[in-house]
């Protein structure tokens, strides 16, 4: 049997049939409900539960720990009720106007602007008009029915091929192919199909809040489509970027965010690394990114925070920032990069 959803603070409503999540059945009907990896390892979709009960599939701890659960929290990607439930969710605004499709795409250029990333560019059908959110993902369809997401890294109002950037996770299904390290490799003109757009990972521009971005290795991806497209559009709310790396080779693009230092009014740089070597010669500012951030901004209580990248990065912000630095809970947005090993992990984890 189905059950009934009603969100408290708007009054929507939706059912959930016995086979879905409650993810799956809001975005099946038109309420755009927060997410990012779909797989209960970013704890992006994070809600509680204020009436009736559900049953919670595979997530990691870090997603959502016991206490949580005890203060009846809920991930809507892998919650399933059993019985009809209240909920307090945040809606997302300015998605639903998008429509999820899979497309075919042509690989236009593979490029390696370090040892370990791959800008990958796509090249759509002639007739495609392919929509997207600055910030957002698309998940390419791979054989036995796996998928691996990446996000885009263009802004919507470019013209041209769709940009990913994809770092080189040895022994992954995907990434081994694009880096050539297992066969069939991957080769420009090849066909791929992908589904998108997807995630709520995108820009609020009914603020005028200054913006903290935080990134951290290809995290940077859609937080560099978000500020193009606020260039783009001649956006003047102050944005702070923190791109954060282990070495500074990792920081594949820094002479664009240079650039946009000098192009953008209102524009800062901050790179950050954690472990440098003597033969880098780093003299720049050290240690973890989101901690850079807080010794900077000790009240964020004024500001919006767009952070990607690993799981434990953009945890550890969302944690600190709210409970150390005044960050209003609702103007946290996030995106954690989950691999095919982290999703595997939250079969350990219930």
């Amino acid at each position: 049997m189905s059950y009934q959803v009603t969100l408290k603070a708007s009054g929507k409503q939706f059912h959930v049939n016995p086979d879905e999540s409650l993810l799956e059945a809001a975005l099946r009907q038109g309420i755009n409900l927060p997410y990012g990896c779909k797989n209960g390892a970013c704890g992006s979709c994070k809600g509680k539960i204020l009436e009736g009960q559900v049953t919670h599939g595979q997530h990691s701890e870090n997603a959502m720990s016991q206490a949580d659960k005890t203060a009846g929290a809920l991930l809507f990607c892998c919650a399933q009720p059993q019985s009809d439930l209240l909920i307090e969710a945040r809606e997302v605004q300015g998605a639903g106007d998008i429509v999820i499709r899979k497309v075919p795409c042509r690989v236009n250029a593979i490029i390696k602007p370090s040892d370990d990333v791959v800008i990958l560019k796509l090249q759509l059908p002639a007739a495609e008009r392919f929509q997207f959110l600055a910030g957002q993902y698309i998940e390419f369809l791979l054989k036995d029915g796996q998928r691996r997401a990446y996000s885009i890294a263009n802004a919507p109002e470019q013209e041209g091929p769709l940009e990913l950037h994809i770092r080189h996770l040895p022994g992954g299904l995907f990434t081994d192919a694009v880096f050539g390290t297992k066969e069939p490799a991957l080769k420009e003109k090849d066909i791929l199909r992908f589904e998108g757009p997807l995630g709520s990972f995108f820009l609020r521009e009914d603020s005028s809040k200054p913006i903290i971005f935080v990134a951290a290795g290809t995290g940077f991806a859609p937080i560099k489509s978000i500020i193009e497209q606020m260039h783009a559009k001649n956006m003047d709310r102050p944005i702070h970027l923190y791109w954060g790396g282990r070495r500074p080779n990792d920081l594949y693009l820094e002479s664009l965010c240079k650039t946009w230092e000098q192009d953008i009014p209102n524009f800062t740089y901050i790179p950050v690394i954690s472990n440098a070597l003597p033969e880098d010669a780093w003299t720049g500012r050290t240690g973890f990114v989101h901690q850079a951030v807080m010794v900077d901004h000790p009240n964020m209580e004024s500001f919006q925070v767009y952070a990607c990248g690993a799981p434990i990065m953009v945890n550890s912000a969302r944690q600190d920032f709210s409970s150390k630095c005044q960050l209003p809970e609702e103007e946290f947005y996030a995106d954690s990069f989950t691999s095919a090993a982290d999703t595997a992990k939250t079969a350990t984890l219930s």
